[in-house]
């Protein structure tokens, strides 16, 4: 393979600065292959793609595990419930599953549950990944675990803790039960959305679909050390150097310290704290906030959409209810390494900074505000800003780990900003 970046794809008129973007960041940051595609008030103007390895397999359509990005379609697969007036966000979770109350959490709520306040951000055993193939799941192999599992928060004022994992299973749990035909929460993406939307959004990978995938990689420490240390005038092939990177850790340390489960299990069984998340055994399964397998058009599509109140074309995905519920009642809550303001659907809005928001509160916000959405380990971006109707994604193989709010992502979203504002 060739070394020199490869780059295809179009932008509409006035957002070239962000095709120049693109291509500067893919002959100088430490990149693989990416993905980068924008709508503007439904018309898509900016779909790109590129590999700074050579790599010829890689298209628009290859799939990328986006981890955390995932969980913002969790947050619409629920409201298509409250869509259908099944589900009341301020309910409790035992109104849809009596058994979840358990061991003292016969009080949490939905919202509690999406705003990652449902005090189990870990779970105390390792689950088996064949639990968490649809067949299984519906089995109660993951629910009869959550069932006898009890909560822990870091403090009894800081009952919000970032649910990296946890979520993903406990919110798929609630929906099979109120969905009324048992489905999964991958089953509803493909069925409902993905599929009538034509956006490749995949939660749980079809066996015929896993040589679609390009895996992602983290480069290994010493390479992140070094580029670390290189100085911005000698090609410095990351964001921020090991000095920025001490001052970001140290404005988190106090709550990264805190954490409510210190010792708990890795959360999937095996040797390792980290799964391989390139496997064929974890992408088949259902591990909603962390595996789902995307591209960026599909992301973008699916943000678009939102965006748009709900709507694409001449079909209501959310109704106006729906779509205003899953982003209401935003709250502020500090989470174990930011303060983020999340709904009652578990979307995040950003945006919200005062005189008291820590550099990293500003790192993670600053240039994105009024998007709502979230983000994936190392580099993926799905969101989208109804204001401007922007819908946004950005699918990278390559995980930059030290990259704590995907500021590499955030440029781009940073520069579409001035792009739509230059055109008004």
């Amino acid at each position: 393979m060739n070394n020199r970046p490869s780059i295809e794809g179009t932008v509409a008129s006035g957002f070239e600065r962000v095709r120049d973007l693109y291509n500067h960041n893919m002959h100088t940051l430490l990149e693989r292959n990416t993905q980068l595609c924008v709508y503007h008030r439904g018309e898509k103007v900016v779909d790109l793609w590129g590999s700074a390895i050579g790599d010829t397999s890689f298209t628009p359509d290859t799939l990328v595990n986006v981890f955390s990005s995932g969980k913002s379609l969790e947050s619409i697969a629920m409201a298509s419930l409250v869509n259908e007036g099944r589900l009341d966000y301020g309910a409790k979770v035992t109104d849809y599953w009596p058994e979840f109350g358990a061991n003292g959490k016969s009080e949490t709520t939905v919202a509690d549950v999406m705003r990652h306040e449902g005090g189990m951000a870990s779970f105390e055993v390792s689950l088996n990944p064949e639990d968490l193939l649809p067949k299984n799941i519906k089995q109660n192999k993951i629910g009869a675990l959550i069932e006898q599992h009890d909560q822990k928060f870091r403090a009894p004022d800081k009952p919000r803790e970032y649910h990296g994992l946890t979520r993903g299973w406990i919110v798929n749990e609630i929906f099979r039960r109120i969905d009324p035909n048992g489905r999964t929460i991958g089953e509803y993406l493909q069925e409902d959305l993905a599929g009538p939307l034509g956006a490749d959004v995949v939660i749980g990978v079809q066996e015929a679909d896993l040589d679609r995938r390009s895996p992602v990689v983290f480069p290994g420490p010493a390479r992140i050390l070094g580029e670390s240390l290189r100085p911005k005038a000698l090609g410095r092939k990351m964001e921020r150097n090991i000095f920025e990177l001490a001052g970001l850790l140290g404005g988190m340390r106090s709550t990264l310290q805190g954490g409510s489960r210190k010792n708990a299990p890795s959360a999937f069984e095996g040797p390792k704290r980290l799964p391989d998340f390139n496997s064929p055994e974890i992408a088949m399964g259902e591990t909603p906030s962390a595996n789902a397998n995307c591209t960026a058009r599909g992301l973008a599509k699916v943000a678009a959409m939102m965006s748009m109140g709900g709507k694409w074309g001449n079909e209501e995905f959310l109704n106006e209810e729906a779509w205003q519920a899953v982003h209401g009642e935003v709250l502020d809550g500090e989470m174990g390494f930011a303060s983020a303001h999340f709904s009652q659907g578990g979307l995040a809005h950003f945006g919200h900074l005062s005189e008291q928001s820590t550099p990293t509160d500003r790192r993670l916000n600053e240039g994105r505000e009024g998007f709502y959405g979230w983000m994936g380990l190392g580099g993926s971006l799905f969101q989208w800003h109804p204001e401007l109707q922007i819908g946004f994604g950005y699918v990278p193989t390559s995980l930059n780990a030290i990259d704590f709010v995907n500021e590499r992502g955030k440029s781009y979203q940073a520069e579409v900003l001035n792009c739509v504002r230059n055109l008004v």
